[in-house]
């Protein structure tokens, strides 16, 4: 509890008065645009993601960059070109995430970004899958300035964390928690706020109380469970956990399966936040793992002029319209809540 109070302290301590406006006018653009059903925006994004690579060293069966499955180009994100994106959006931006697809610390320029980000005043995070964190890169990462590390870790044993990450060592995983951990005490630093991730599929669930108790013994900050996303839902899966607490799908009576939660016309993401892979192209958001609904390039037009264009206008106006009716809505239990 102390962690995540400093945690939150942190972030709020990023909060200028300016960015301070510009979420008070995304969240009352959003809740207007809910209530009336005409898409307007009035502010900037409050959050950002954006891809390091979409390259990874493990094959996990529900992630398009383990399965090899992208029709889109892999690459590597260029320091100048964040750099030149960063600084335009920075005395708006509170949150910015360093991941989409990919394992980030492949990038040799990761933690040259997140330094340059963190000197901007932004509160910034990222997920590993920790093989990377031998000491010098933990060191390198604490000294970055980096708030936040979400250390991916489903499984406490090596036969469980492999079911689902295939190719991962779970040995790596904790001598990269226990790297970043030491560093933060050696350096006297509050961040990382580290986090242990729990993705909780059937084959790991019944260790989700060992990995309570992991995360207390190594003295990670937080322990966090996630639900699983699976792409071929309709048919059901062995990867979706019997505890219905943890699963996004529910069994129809016809032997089928459905997302328990229902689908709202609105969507909190298409107003706070957005994605910006390697190569400059700003999707909606994490869901669409593949870039099909380009709203813009970078690359080709400045952010703040993409980001009140006629492509994302019309995108939110769909999303008004019948959210149902969009491919990467139609598996998506997320989007409905505001974060502020």
């Amino acid at each position: 509890m102390t962690g995540t109070l400093t945690d939150s302290l942190n972030y709020l301590s990023k909060l200028t008065p300016r960015r301070a406006w510009n979420a008070g006018k995304v969240i009352g653009s959003y809740y207007f645009s809910k209530y009336s059903g005409k898409a307007v925006q009035w502010g900037v994004p409050i959050t950002i993601s954006v891809e390091p690579t979409t390259s990874c060293n493990l094959r996990c069966p529900e992630c398009p960059s383990g399965l090899r499955s992208f029709t889109r180009p892999t690459g590597m994100l260029e320091k100048d070109f964040f750099k030149e994106t960063i600084d335009q959006l920075a005395p708006d931006l509170s949150y910015l995430i360093f991941y989409f697809q990919g394992e980030p610390f492949l990038n040799p320029k990761f933690l040259e970004m997140v330094s340059h980000a963190a000197k901007k005043g932004i509160y910034t995070a990222t997920s590993t899958n920790a093989h990377y964190l031998k000491s010098d890169v933990a060191r390198k990462t604490v000294e970055s300035g980096l708030d936040r590390l979400i250390i991916s870790i489903d499984g406490t044993t090596q036969e469980t964390y492999q079911n689902y990450r295939i190719g991962g060592k779970l040995d790596k995983v904790l001598e990269g928690t226990k790297n970043i951990l030491h560093w933060k005490k050696e350096l006297k630093s509050q961040t990382p706020h580290v986090i242990f991730q729990f993705l909780v599929v059937k084959p790991n669930q019944h260790q989700i109380e060992d990995v309570k108790r992991l995360g207390k013994e190594m003295g990670v900050d937080e322990v966090r469970f996630k639900t699983a996303q699976i792409y071929d839902y309709e048919n059901g899966s062995d990867l979706i956990p019997t505890l219905d607490n943890y699963s996004r799908y529910k069994p129809k009576a016809d032997g089928k399966w459905e997302i328990k939660n229902e689908l709202s016309n609105h969507c909190w993401k298409l107003w706070h936040s957005c994605v910006i892979t390697w190569d400059g192209l700003v999707v909606p958001c994490c869901f669409d793992k593949d870039a099909t609904h380009r709203l813009g390039d970078l690359k080709k037009t400045n952010f703040k002029t993409l980001w009140q264009g006629e492509t994302y206008k019309h995108f939110r106006k769909s999303i008004l319209r019948s959210r149902s009716e969009i491919d990467i809505c139609k598996n998506c239990t997320e989007g409905t809540k505001v974060w502020a």
